[in-house]
């Protein structure tokens, strides 16, 4: 049995490779289960209930990417605590963050339950659209802290050195809400209900697990202890992971604006098509997102370990493989766009050929997302949530929103799936300009 990989250990591609697998796969898996959703909703349900999921969706995702903030902000202080050599204060901090999940999921929740009605009208839900939009997020939200949760321990998981561990919560809750879609959908024919209520339980195992496992005594780098909120600590945690939510927000409400272009231009077959797009557009995605999350811990102990040679070495190495990867999930988009595209809407010719065409335009945006979302995850790990927000909120918000409202113009409804590809382009082009201008206060050139 090969051991463990530790943070504090130089790390070559194998070593890299091996380390951060485990945090890819699980990404894929969470990408993976979430479009069995779609696919389940779009196939048994209707074109019209799998357009009010992708309405509201955004919404339901701002709620659970706080959780996220917290998860990458709190772990990049606790990994950059424990390069420090203080183990029990990172032990206080780790256990702050998971008291202030459980504070925030609940009050998120209820605002969600309490809000949706007049939310999903404001985003545009046609008469037909609005109660599945309502009753799939009052369902959704019941378990909206556990969702959170699981966000949270996504990271946490891997600073404590346990990323294997955070793959079996991950695959376990998979299976569960692929196991219960079909059961709660094509069995019992609950409709969107049904959707939620298996996507809400199969949310209690991946972050009811990981909360198990840290109340007990455990072998990983981290454990629950006695310990205080602290304001300071909470405001560097919220501000360090900021890019995390922002670029939930920003997608969030990009999305929404996709939304309302595509119902302007294309109807509900526009709508439907993007929904097919975000949902397959996930699991390309969630590779570049893996290794963010994998490699984050890695480089904050580093950093705080003062270790520049080695934050060289993470980075350079970083670069390549997310270059090669961008070009590898391109390539791929292309060839899989028909028959993936077919899985989800081969009922109906006309939105197939929608959904088949926006994805292969879409797709060239994937050939350098790697590089943009690793440089703003780099610079969370750096514990300068100044820089990586900015990073995340001009590629996700400023430069896909003037893409989406200015191409379509001149391009039509291929410039709204040409939009994030120009964002992309953008976006890379700040990344460089922040990493030339931070390279002597870090020291990774």
């Amino acid at each position: 049995m090969k051991q463990e990989i530790q943070l504090w250990e130089h790390f070559t591609y194998r070593k890299l490779f091996r380390f951060c697998i485990p945090s890819i796969i699980m990404m894929v898996f969470t990408s993976i289960y979430g479009v069995v959703d779609g696919l389940f909703v779009s196939n048994y349900v209707g074109k019209i209930p799998f357009a009010a999921i992708n309405l509201v969706m955004p919404f339901i995702m701002i709620l659970g990417g706080v959780g996220f903030m917290i998860g990458t902000g709190g772990s990049a202080l606790v990994a950059k605590t424990l390069g420090e050599g203080k183990k029990e204060k990172a032990h206080q901090y780790f256990t702050m963050m998971i008291y202030f999940t459980l504070i925030l999921g609940i009050l998120l929740s209820l605002l969600g339950f309490a809000g949706i009605r007049p939310i999903a009208l404001a985003l545009g839900a046609t008469e037909g659209m609005l109660e599945e939009c309502v009753i799939y997020t009052r369902v959704v939200m019941v378990f909206n802290t556990a969702f959170m949760l699981q966000n949270v321990f996504q990271s946490f998981l891997i600073t404590a050195g346990k990323p294997k561990l955070g793959l079996a919560a991950t695959v376990a809750a998979g299976f569960t809400n692929m196991i219960l879609d079909a059961l709660f959908i094509a069995v019992f024919r609950w409709g969107v209900a049904g959707a939620a209520l298996a996507t809400g339980i199969s949310q209690c195992v991946g972050g009811i697990l990981p909360l198990i496992y840290f109340l007990r005594p455990n072998t990983s780098l981290l454990r629950l202890t006695k310990t205080r909120m602290e304001k300071n600590i909470l405001l560097r945690t919220c501000a360090n992971g900021s890019s995390e939510l922002m670029t939930n927000i920003s997608s969030s409400i990009v999305s929404m604006l996709y939304n309302f272009q595509l119902i302007r231009i294309a109807g509900e077959n526009g709508v439907a098509a993007y929904g097919v797009l975000m949902y397959v557009q996930f699991i390309f995605i969630a590779i570049f997102i893996g290794y963010a999350i994998g490699t984050a811990p890695i480089i904050g102990y580093h950093y705080g370990a003062g270790n520049h040679s080695e934050l060289k070495n993470m980075l350079k190495k970083s670069l390549w493989l997310m270059s090669i990867a961008g070009i590898i999930m391109m390539a791929l988009a292309q060839v899989l766009a028909g028959p993936l595209a077919k899985i989800f809407v081969g009922y109906d010719q006309e939105l197939f050929e929608i959904t088949r065409h926006a994805f292969q335009v879409f797709s060239f945006s994937f050939i350098l997302a790697g590089i943009n979302i690793f440089v703003s995850s780099f610079f969370t790990a750096l514990n300068n949530g100044g820089v990586s927000a900015a990073v995340a909120f001009l590629r996700t918000l400023v430069f896909q929103m003037l893409s989406v409202l200015i191409l379509p113009v001149f391009l039509g409804i291929d410039g709204i799936w040409l939009a994030i590809t120009v964002a992309e382009v953008c976006a890379f082009f700040i990344s460089v300009m922040f990493l030339l201008l931070k390279q002597k206060q870090y020291h990774y050139f």
